[in-house]
């Protein structure tokens, strides 16, 4: 098998599979006389190992996804792999965009992490195509997005929280444990979570502005450009798939990483809400709306944290103390 992995130092969070590791899976999954030409890992992944495998019986390749040793997983981000597959009955409403699972293995058995085998997707990243067009055709990609985000989020879901669980009868509960889980995992690598906690006493304390969100929603978790695939034959941006919905939640779209995103800047992205619609701009609305800021900002220190991203880790320490001067 011609084998090439990413090279990490020895601390790094990511650890490459063996070449043995990645034969053995592809026995479990296809058949013990799986007989594989190649294995390339992607560099694009931040939390799973991604692998490009090429089999001597299969026309095209598959991709394997392989979850952190349960060791190194943040309280905050366990068995998100696990997560992802509970999910897939709840986004058959955009399957037609995603990869199919082949074989998912959560026992242990052949290696000692959860692993899943999926269809490889055609398609260019966005990042890497979408400045391809003229920035005059990027309100396409994004009228697009908006268009998934809308048919994502009107899902209903039977609790608030993560989709595999624990479920939560109130959007306060969901949120609140979030943040706990957020201020845990950060106090554990070392880091200064007071101002996460601060985010949490706030919450509890006005929990009946949370519990006006009713309807638990499907929310992506996590799908912006970098989780999305473009038509390279296209004329103009064409959202051919998307991939990585490993945080999806039920609860408040607007607490969704797409909606962040979409209202970062005022540009091409504003196309967004031609499809989406409008979004709710109460007082209480904006209130809820800085509470989920904390948490994505919590998540995000704790993810700098992970890549070694020392001065990204300190800036977030400025963006939450502008967040909180806005709750309290």
């Amino acid at each position: 098998m011609d084998f090439h992995p990413v090279e990490r130092a020895s601390e790094a969070f990511q650890q490459s599979l063996t070449a043995e590791e990645i034969a053995q899976v592809c026995r479990r999954a296809f058949g013990g006389d799986a007989a594989l030409v190649s294995a390339v890992e992607l560099g694009t992944g931040m939390y799973n190992n991604v692998y490009r495998i090429t089999l001597v019986h299969r026309v095209r390749p598959v991709i394997l996804r392989v979850a952190p040793p349960e060791g190194r997983q943040f309280r905050s981000e366990r068995h998100l792999m696990r997560n992802e597959f509970a999910s897939l009955p709840w986004l058959a409403v955009i399957a037609p965009l995603m990869p199919r699972v082949i074989a998912a293995d959560w026992s242990h058995e052949v290696i000692d992490r959860d692993w899943m085998v999926q269809t490889l997707l055609d398609g260019i990243a966005a990042p890497e195509h979408l400045g391809t067009y003229p920035r005059t055709a990027w309100p396409a990609f994004f009228r697009q997005m908006g268009a998934i985000a809308r048919s994502v989020h009107d899902v209903w879901g039977p609790h608030f929280g993560p989709v595999g669980g624990p479920g939560y009868a109130t959007w306060s509960g969901a949120v609140i444990a979030s943040l706990e889980e957020i201020a845990a995992d950060l106090e554990g690598a070392g880091l200064d979570a007071a101002d996460v906690r601060k985010v949490v006493a706030v919450a509890a304390h006005e929990r009946a502005v949370l519990d006006e969100v009713t309807e638990p929603r499907l929310l992506t978790g996590d799908l912006w450009t970098v989780n999305a695939l473009m038509d390279p034959a296209a004329p103009e941006p064409v959202i051919s798939g998307v991939l990585d919905f490993d945080r999806t939640w039920f609860g408040d779209p607007a607490a969704d990483w797409t909606i962040r995103m979409a209202m970062a800047k005022a540009d091409e992205r504003e196309a967004f809400w031609e499809s989406y619609g409008v979004l709710g701009r109460s007082p209480a609305a904006v209130w809820r709306a800085r509470v989920y800021e904390a948490r994505h900002l919590g998540a995000i220190r704790l993810e700098r944290h992970r890549l070694a991203k020392a001065d990204a880790v300190h800036e977030s320490y400025g963006a939450m103390a502008e967040v909180l001067a806005g709750l309290t």
